[in-house]
């Protein structure tokens, strides 16, 4: 069975700056193996229905400011998988749960940034979906439950965000991006 986990990726210089958590990411994949593909559940697409990456060529997508222009020409060329994506639509609705796909989604930095560093040939099939931050954790429970039975297909499950996340509302003083 696929594991399940949540990283915390932090700032999106991860990737260029060493540090522990570099470090720990770069050796993640050792420990994971390869999966089939990955779902990934990020603090960066927030939605007032559960929505599903449905791009068979998931754009990069650049959602910070302030960062060494060299972040923003990374490019994370992860293929989609819209037979993946419309599989999770079905799970969820069995669930009872609302969903929808978005076929022209890219995958931003919550999900490329870690990404890059534990597969950085970018070879593995990358389902991006969004959170709900307003909605209870019984429904973020019952979201993750629906997807179980991927864990048994070799999907890798992943949660990406931080415990503060939102920076702005801690108060770092900047203009939305």
């Amino acid at each position: 069975m696929a594991p399940t986990l949540f990283l915390s990726h932090g700032s999106p210089a991860l990737i260029l700056e060493a540090s522990p958590s570099r470090a720990f990411l770069t050796n993640l994949a050792n420990r994971l193996g390869t999966p089939r593909a990955i779902v990934c559940v990020s603090a960066h697409w927030e939605t007032t229905d559960v929505a599903v990456n449905l791009a068979p060529n998931p754009a990069t997508i650049h959602d910070f400011y302030g960062f060494p222009e060299e972040l923003y020409k990374q490019q994370y060329p992860a293929k989609g998988d819209p037979v993946l994506g419309n599989r999770i639509l079905k799970l969820l609705e069995l669930a009872g749960i609302k969903a929808t796909g978005d076929p022209n989604r890219g995958i931003d930095h919550g999900v490329w940034s870690p990404l890059s560093l534990i597969y950085p040939d970018a070879s593995i099939p990358v389902i991006e979906m969004s959170v709900r931050p307003h909605e209870s954790a019984a429904h973020h429970l019952a979201v993750g439950r629906a997807l179980v039975p991927l864990r048994t297909e070799g999907v890798l499950i992943v949660g990406s965000g931080s415990a503060t996340h939102n920076l702005r509302e801690i108060g770092r003083s900047a203009p939305h991006a």
